[in-house]
């Protein structure tokens, strides 16, 4: 639908994130699925920051077997929960510096403390939490420096499509570190704060059923919008009615 999506799973993403960092290379990473795809087709500047992306990963089983249709063996499903802990799981003998950015109050310390028990050796030199509005050039510049200082490798954005996207394409050239990466509800997730799906229902497709009934009065008209639209989108493509455009 004129959207990025690569084919790649976790193996090839840890290893773009190992080169990005070795070499110093600076860019970002989104992680796309049918809500951002369906976003993208009234967003031009988001789907623009989506197709410009270092990275884009298959953020959903609907885009996995889509790029299965079209014959790429090495699709998967790379979603924030299992991208964060082989990321820092990966990192631990390399040192990867982490910085989480976003999630409510107190949700991304919550994490780092979570995280510490988890992964004893993990190094997270920073959090932030936003304010629930746009930041004021002043205070980008006091982030900039904050975010900086801590020499961080890795941003972890989780402030959720499409306010992440954006926020990583006006960041991405005010940041030394080598990688930014937008996982949305992770936070959420890895936290505690919200409950994760079972696999079995993260790998049927139906997940998003699951978080629409464990928070339906956040994300009920958001499913009822985007799953029917995608699928419709998804049919008129498949049968060559419609062509969308993947112009930046």
């Amino acid at each position: 639908m004129g959207v990025r999506v690569d084919a790649l799973n976790l193996d090839i993403l840890s290893a773009y994130i190992n080169r990005w960092i070795k070499s110093n290379y600076r860019d970002y990473i989104v992680l796309t699925g049918a809500h951002g795809i369906v976003e993208m087709q009234n967003d031009r500047e988001l789907k623009k920051i989506n197709n410009l992306a270092g990275l884009v990963t298959p953020d959903g089983m609907p885009e996995v077997w889509l790029g299965k249709l079209k014959g790429l063996k090495n699709i998967e499903k790379v979603y924030a929960g299992n991208a964060m802990h082989r990321i820092f799981q990966d990192g631990l003998n390399d040192g990867y510096k982490h910085f989480f950015y976003g999630g409510s109050r107190g949700v991304a310390r919550n994490l780092a403390r979570k995280m510490k028990v988890l992964y004893p050796e993990i190094i997270i030199v920073g959090t932030y939490c936003p304010p629930f509005r746009p930041l004021r050039e002043s205070e980008k510049k006091k982030l900039t420096t904050l975010v900086n200082g801590t020499r961080a490798d890795i941003v972890w954005c989780g402030l959720g499509c499409p306010k992440q996207e954006k926020w990583m394409a006006d960041f991405r050239p005010r940041l030394i570190a080598p990688v930014l990466i937008g996982v949305g509800a992770g936070f959420d997730f890895l936290s505690g704060a919200v409950p994760l799906a079972p696999k079995f229902i993260q790998n049927s497709g139906f997940e998003w059923m699951f978080r629409m009934l464990t928070n339906p009065r956040k994300l009920i008209k958001r499913y009822l919008y985007v799953v029917p639209v995608f699928t419709f989108y998804v049919v008129l493509e498949l049968l060559g009615l419609k062509k969308f455009s993947s112009d930046i």
